[in-house]
């Protein structure tokens, strides 16, 4: 007998994944596929081993927190307690300033070693397809995916065997492959920028990732959090909340902060009944770096703050992020972009010779606006007056430009470009960058803490 009940929430959550993805043009590395083709593949290798309609939709969303504006509260109110708790076993913890990539990613391993037999199945899915994907397209990259994956492996020792053993028999045929083209583990070291992937804009100088990651901090967006008792009538602090517009406040048990409520949830009864607990994931020193406070808001609705010892006293929320202050920092980070872009094409083209790159109408607006600045008598090149969608087709035109930035293809160098002038004009407009840029701005915060 059918079961509809199951039928449909695979087909809610494949949708909900699919157009999750497929608004921010999310595709596969190397193949340029819609990412949904991975998350298929990983959904019908799932299903060749069980029939638990749960995991089937974790396996459509695994990566939607990670990837997606979607939040785990968004998983949650959709599909329920259940599948939100597999999808958030199967997504990273790590945040950028946690160190380097063997830090972070053994950060990550740890929390899926805790995970769920059934989420640690999930993953074993997707370790299979991630693994042929990499391996049939980037050998030089798969080596390290590969050592990283056997020690995933190690640790998934709850997930089903007969996947365990598929997953373990293609690590082998991988390996193997790599043996037979005679890659080298150590050319990992000479190749960190192919591995950064095709979205990487930019090469960031050390002093520019020490700038943006110590000027700006956790504390100069936080909001202060309103504590309660949770022995209080939820009707009264409700009614609070209404009153002064608060969407969220800390409960205290004997003083104690132990976890929040939502405005929207808080009913009858004591407000203890709506009690959430804190994740660890969700919480921030008052130093933490920017890109930390977004990393936690790509995973959660709201990331909280310890002012004083283990306290919990302040919170963020995606909205905070349209504040002028890390505006001004993702402003800059853009200029910083531009800047190097800058730099590479005097390099690749001494004597100005990128005009013939561009269009004949584009170039007489810079020698224009290069002759007005000199008549004011403010001494620039004619690069200088370039826009950065200028700079962006001297880039597309130049394959050696292409290469130098990690940018497989004129297809995604043209969606880089694009995503970084939509957040530069909105941030330049006072518009709402959240709404219309949280993809590249969860890209861009990951780049400079990463380099």
């Amino acid at each position: 007998m059918v079961n509809t009940a199951n039928d449909d929430l695979i087909q809610r959550a494949s949708e909900f994944a699919v157009n999750a993805h497929k608004r921010i043009d999310h595709r596969r590395k190397y193949s340029k596929q819609p990412y949904s083709v991975h998350l298929a593949a990983v959904a019908k290798i799932l299903a060749g081993v069980c029939d638990d309609a749960e995991m089937i939709a974790a396996a459509w969303l695994h990566d939607t927190v990670e990837d997606t504006p979607a939040t785990l509260y968004d998983i949650e109110q959709a599909f329920g307690s259940a599948v939100a708790t597999l999808v958030e076993e199967l997504t990273d913890v790590s945040k950028p300033s946690d160190g380097n990539r063997a830090t972070r990613k053994a950060l990550d391993r740890a929390h899926l070693a805790a995970a769920s037999a059934r989420a640690q199945t999930v993953k074993l899915a997707d370790l299979i397809d991630n693994a042929r994907d990499i391996c049939d397209h980037d050998p030089v990259f798969a080596s390290v995916f590969l050592d990283e994956m056997a020690e995933l492996l190690d640790v998934l020792d709850k997930g089903d065997a007969t996947l365990m053993r598929r997953a373990r028999n293609t690590w082998r045929k991988c390996r193997e492959k790599l043996t037979r083209q005679h890659v080298r583990d150590t050319m990992w070291a000479e190749s960190q920028t192919s591995a950064s992937g095709p979205d990487d804009p930019f090469h960031s100088s050390p002093h520019l990732s020490r700038l943006f990651t110590n000027a700006f901090v956790a504390q100069d967006i936080a909001e202060p959090l309103r504590s309660f008792d949770i022995r209080q009538a939820g009707d009264e602090i409700r009614e609070i909340m209404s009153e002064a517009e608060l969407d969220v406040v800390c409960l205290r048990d004997r003083g104690l902060a132990v976890g929040f409520a939502r405005l929207g949830e808080i009913g009858r009864g004591c407000c203890g009944e709506y009690l959430r607990p804190f994740k660890r994931s969700q919480i921030l020193a008052a130093d933490g770096s920017l890109s930390d406070v977004i990393q936690v808001l790509t995973r959660h609705q709201y990331a909280f703050m310890a002012l004083v010892g283990d306290d919990v006293g302040a919170y963020i929320s995606r909205g905070d992020i349209n504040k002028p202050v890390v505006r001004m920092w993702l402003f800059g980070i853009i200029t910083f972009v531009e800047i190097e872009l800058t730099t590479l094409i005097q390099q690749h083209f001494p004597d100005n010779g990128w005009r013939t790159l561009l269009a004949p109408g584009r170039l007489e607006k810079a020698i224009e606006l290069r002759e007005e600045r000199l008549r004011r008598e403010q001494r620039c090149d004619l690069l200088d007056c370039l826009q950065l969608s200028d700079k962006g087709r001297i880039l597309l035109g130049d394959k050696r430009l292409l290469a130098t930035l990690g940018l497989d293809s004129r297809r995604a160098a043209k969606r880089v470009i694009r995503e970084l002038e939509s957040l530069r004009n909105n941030l330049a407009h006072a518009q709402d960058i959240v709404s219309y840029d949280w993809a590249q701005i969860v890209r861009l915060s990951r780049r400079i803490e990463e380099r």
